[in-house]
C-alpha cells in the first residue's frame, strides 16, 4: 500500500492534499460535495480580531486562465468562528489550519489570547502576512522580516502550537523571510499569495475591479509558484506547503518534485466542488501508474542533470 502521509515539522498530515484559506470558508458547505476529513487538512478563510466588511464591489473578475479577486479579507471576525462555526467542522473530524491576520503585533496577540482555549482543535495556526488588498497588514507586515519574526514569536510563545507562515510572492527575499519565520518558531511556510494584477472593462474604460487593483490567482500563475517553490526549496530552510494554480493532481505532482511537501488547492474549488478529492485521488493513481510508494521519496527530485 502506497505511503501518502506528510510531515512538516511537528505537522503530520494524512496526505499533502490541503484547502487554501479563503477559497474553502470552514469547509461545512463542502462536505455536502465529498467527506471532507478525507483531504489532508481544509484551511478556514483568514479570520480577523473583528469584523471585516472587505473591500467595495465588485470584487472578483474572471481573465484568461484565472481569476482576480479584491476580497480584502471578508469575514465575521474570530468569535464568531470559535462560537459558531468551530464546533460544526470538527464534528466532520476535518484536520483544521486556522488562518488569522492582524494590522500589527497587538491584533495577533489578541487573536492568539482568544485562540488559547481552542488550540486543540487545530494541526496548526496560518498566520497570513500574504494579503495584498488590505489596507493596514497583510503583505505590509509581509514585507517586514523583523517583523515577521517578532509576530511569529509571539504567537508561538502564546500558542504554542505549530504555525505556518503565509508569504507574499511579491517580495524578493522569501529566503530571508522564511529563515526569521523559523527562528520566530515557524513549522512551515506556505506560497505562493496571489500577484498584483488589474483588468479594465473597455466598454466603461472603468477598473472592473471597485478596488482597483487585485490579486490574480488560478493557473496562469502556476510557472511563478513553481519557480517561487523551487528555489526556496533548494534552501532547505523550513517545509513548504506549495499553493497557485494547482487544478489537477499533475499540477500537485509538479509542486511537489519542485520541492514542496504539501500541496494547497485554492481557486480550483471555486470551478469544481470537489477538486481537492479528486486531486488527491489523481496522485494515488499516478503513484500506483510510476510505482511509487512513498509520496515523500519525491519531494524536491526534480533533475537537473
Amino acid at each position: 500500500m502506497s505511503t501518502l502521509s506528510v510531515s512538516l515539522g511537528d505537522i503530520v498530515l494524512k496526505n499533502p492534499v490541503v484547502t487554501c484559506s479563503g477559497t474553502f470558508a470552514s469547509g461545512i458547505e463542502f462536505n455536502n460535495f465529498y467527506d471532507i476529513e478525507k483531504i489532508g487538512a481544509i484551511t478556514t478563510k483568514t479570520y480577523t480580531l473583528k469584523p471585516r466588511k472587505g473591500n467595495v464591489p465588485p470584487r472578483l473578475c474572471e481573465t484568461y486562465c484565472g481569476v482576480i479577486n479584491s476580497i480584502g479579507l471578508q469575514n465575521e471576525g474570530i468569535d464568531y468562528f470559535l462560537g459558531e462555526e468551530l464546533k460544526k467542522v470538527k464534528e466532520l473530524n476535518a484536520s483544521v489550519i486556522l488562518s488569522i491576520a492582524g494590522t500589527d503585533s497587538q491584533e495577533f496577540s489578541q487573536l492568539s489570547q482568544k485562540l488559547l482555549h481552542f488550540k486543540d482543535d487545530f494541526i496548526a495556526v496560518e498566520l497570513n502576512f500574504s494579503c495584498p488588498n488590505v489596507k493596514k497588514g497583510g503583505i505590509s507586515l509581509g514585507s517586514n522580516p523583523d517583523i515577521v519574526e517578532s509576530i511569529t514569536g509571539t504567537v508561538s510563545d502564546i500558542l504554542k502550537v505549530p504555525l505556518i507562515i503565509k508569504l507574499s510572492p511579491n517580495n524578493d527575499n522569501l529566503d530571508v523571510m522564511a529563515k526569521r519565520a523559523k527562528d520566530g518558531g515557524a513549522q512551515a511556510v506556505s506560497l505562493i499569495n496571489t500577484l498584483p494584477a488589474m483588468a479594465i472593462d473597455t466598454d466603461t474604460f472603468r477598473p472592473k475591479l471597485g478596488n482597483v487593483f487585485g490579486g490574480l490567482s488560478g493557473p496562469a500563475i502556476k510557472p511563478v509558484a513553481v519557480a517561487k517553490i523551487f528555489k526556496l526549496h533548494q534552501e532547505n530552510i523550513l517545509p513548504i506547503i506549495g499553493m497557485g494554480g494547482v487544478f489537477g493532481p499533475l499540477d500537485a505532482i509538479e509542486f511537489m518534485l519542485a520541492g514542496a511537501s504539501a500541496v494547497g488547492v485554492g481557486t480550483a474549488n471555486f470551478v469544481d466542488p470537489d477538486a481537492a478529492l479528486k486531486i488527491l485521488q489523481g496522485i494515488s493513481s499516478y503513484m500506483r501508474e510510476k510505482d511509487i510508494i512513498n509520496i515523500n521519496d519525491i519531494i524536491g527530485k526534480v533533475r537537473l542533470d
